[in-house]
């Protein structure tokens, strides 16, 4: 039976159909998170669940979070320069708690840098100017929702 507005809890969108659940988190120590904030509204406003941890996050709070929720995916956004380091430990910790989710990231990036990040099992990277309609469409990619 579809939600309607009364049943609705938000884990469903109003067609009755399972919204998927993502997480959004700043790894490292930027406090700039206005993109990371307009992603988690264009993801939320494209019908997903968004658990969002804002700045100043570490890989182990990360998985930490992302397996307490349940995600589908996780996105971060890094501007610091430290994204080898930090995408390498937040895949390995994944790996070690046996999170197996996509990852993406975003942020200042040289481009030199994304061949880097998909060897160390990144899903996608975005970088600067990357289009909202493009972010929204590789996460339902990521989490098998891609028409």
């Amino acid at each position: 039976m579809p939600a309607t507005s009364s049943n609705f809890d938000g884990k469903v969108n109003w067609e009755g159909t399972p919204r998927r659940k993502v997480l959004i988190a700043k790894l490292g120590l930027d406090g700039h998170d206005r993109g990371a904030k307009v992603i988690a509204m264009a993801l939320r406003d494209a019908g997903f669940r968004v658990v969002y941890l804002g700045v100043h996050q570490s890989p182990e709070n990360v998985v930490r979070v992302a397996l307490e929720e349940d995600v589908e995916a996780i996105g971060v956004s890094i501007l610091s320069g430290s994204h080898e380091e930090l995408v390498s430990d937040l895949i390995r910790i994944a790996r070690e708690k046996g999170l197996k989710v996509p990852i993406l990231v975003g942020g200042v990036i040289p481009p030199e840098d994304v061949g880097k990040l998909k060897e160390m099992g990144v899903y996608e990277v975005f970088l600067p100017g990357a289009p909202l309609s493009k972010v929204v469409e590789m996460f339902k990619r990521a989490v098998g929702e891609a028409g």
